[in-house]
């Protein structure tokens, strides 16, 4: 009966944002506790758990769960240490096993470990030693190290940009994990790096430019010889050294047809980088179009997108609509611990004075004082509306700022659906502007019904406009904070066998 043991640690991080993460921002899971949760959820993990269980003889051991409830800024390093520590310990107490499967996401990053998935991959290593199958599941968001391909046997990534195969990922990496354990496979990676960062409509996979590189990976997986293969766009504001695009592709024992494959499909995105980049409207002009307009309008704050490791705490386009005069009804979310903490002190029905926003990143946004009224005060729990994680913003208040609303919550929440809004008992369909802070959600999430959707130009750690956040360790030139960059696609082959 093979033991195939299960282990997770996940966060993307944002160099930019100021405030470092910290071990009390995971959910720390261990042994029985991992499988309950799971098996509940659509996650990497439940669709991993989901091959497994349906596997007659195969005993699931599982170890450590390190999961962030959004992302955030770099780890601290003494809690990266820690959780390190526990991921390591609970390998070793897990041995001897005979597979394992991570669940990681790859774009991690402590204060002096600019690799963290590559690191708990060499460390595992030293652990169980080189013959132990390993295979591990990554956003296409996440930063493709030589490192993370020389420990693990394959890494399998995410196809969907919005992301929603969660769940099919973890059931590909499971899949693969059972042939080479069963002999049939014997993964050779292929790595193509890319010099550019890219953000934008047309990484829409199912819609967008992007899409036709991803479908090229896929019909390699699913191709004679193939285990794997998808892109990884990196996080842009995930500044380490090797941040960059990835073209990846596993294949079964002869990596030639990998090879050429790979380093056509990085020459198609090279020539689209251009299309790859968000076009962005001026914040002002912005907020008078969502003004003037007679529909719904999105106004797109992916500067402060939590699911891309920003705080959460910009009154950016806040400000700009109280600086208008707005009388239409609005919909902004907004981290601030001490603004939630003044209006559960108000009380509900009350008015109180305070200042609101900028209170995590206030090199890039200012204080704004407001008058507002309590209309709502929770717990901030609630259940993932994308994939039914539990998610918790904290201390959360709705207070009423003339005809703007504001869901004021205590701690970062990924912000990529409705969630935070349906759990404060607000509709976004029932307001004139909502404010998102995602670059990209699914469309019936906000899109369907709106007339418009703007993408603002506003300060944030997770600007779209690249050139203005001032990256320091990725490696350079690398398109669009340079020009004339330079390419020539060159495979690096990697295998275990």
């Amino acid at each position: 009966m093979p033991r195939i043991l299960i282990c997770e640690c996940k966060q993307e991080v944002a160099s930019f944002n100021p405030v470092l993460g910290r071990y009390r921002d995971f959910v720390i899971s261990h042994g029985q506790d991992i499988l309950d949760y799971h098996r509940g959820v659509a996650s990497e993990t439940g669709g991993a758990l989901h091959v497994f269980d349906a596997e007659a003889g195969v005993e699931v051991v599982p170890g450590y769960s390190a999961r962030a409830s959004t992302s955030g800024g770099t780890l601290a390093q003494p809690d990266f240490e820690r959780i390190a520590g526990e991921f390591l310990a609970s390998v070793r107490q897990a041995c001897p096993v005979d597979a394992i499967y991570y669940s990681l996401h790859g774009a991690l990053a402590a204060e002096e470990e600019f690799d963290v998935e590559g690191y708990l991959l060499e460390h595992t290593r030293a652990i169980v030693g080189e013959r132990i199958p390993v295979v591990a599941s990554l956003d296409l968001h996440g930063v493709l190290t030589d490192r993370i391909l020389r420990h693990a046997d394959a890494v399998v990534p995410y196809h969907t940009y919005p992301h929603v195969d969660f769940f099919q990922t973890g059931q590909r990496a499971a899949r693969l994990l059972l042939k080479i354990l069963a002999g049939a496979a014997q993964p050779v990676s292929v790595r193509v790096p890319i010099p550019a960062l890219v953000r934008g409509n047309e990484l829409i996979t199912e819609t967008g430019m992007f899409g036709r590189c991803v479908r090229r990976t896929i019909a390699f997986e699913n191709g004679l010889d193939g285990l794997a293969g998808g892109m990884f766009i990196g996080n842009p504001f995930t500044d380490v050294p090797d941040l960059c695009s990835n073209v990846l592709l596993v294949a079964n024992g002869d990596a030639g047809r990998a090879e050429r494959e790979a380093c056509s499909i990085a020459e198609e995105f090279w020539a689209m980088r251009h299309h790859l980049q968000q076009p962005l409207t001026g914040l002002r002009e912005g907020v008078e179009q969502a003004l003037a307009a007679r529909g719904r309008i999105v106004l797109v704050d992916a500067a402060d997108a939590t699911s891309s490791g920003a705080p959460g705490d910009s009154n950016a386009i806040l400000r700009a609509l109280v600086e208008a005069g707005c009388r239409r009804p609005a919909l902004i979310p907004l981290v601030d611990p001490a603004a939630a903490q003044a209006a559960f002190r108000a009380g509900v029905g009350s008015e109180v004075t305070m200042p609101v926003g900028g209170a995590l990143d206030p090199q890039r946004h200012r204080r704004l004082e407001v008058r507002a009224r309590v209309r709502l005060l929770s717990d901030g729990r609630m259940r993932s509306e994308s994939h039914g994680e539990a998610w918790d913003g904290g201390p959360t208040a709705v207070v009423e700022v003339g005809s703007i609303t504001l869901v004021i919550m205590s701690r970062p929440v990924h912000l990529y659906d409705r969630s935070v809004f349906f759990a404060a008992g607000q509709d976004p369909a029932a307001f004139d502007i909502v404010v998102v802070k995602s670059p990209h959600c699914q469309r019936r999430f906000f899109e369907e019904g709106a007339e418009r959707l703007i993408h603002i130009d506003a300060p944030g750690a997770t600007s779209a406009n690249l050139r203005s956040l001032g990256h320091t360790r990725c490696a350079r030139p690398i398109f669009p904070l340079d020009e004339d960059v330079p390419f020539t696609p060159a495979a690096r082959r990697f295998a275990r066998n």
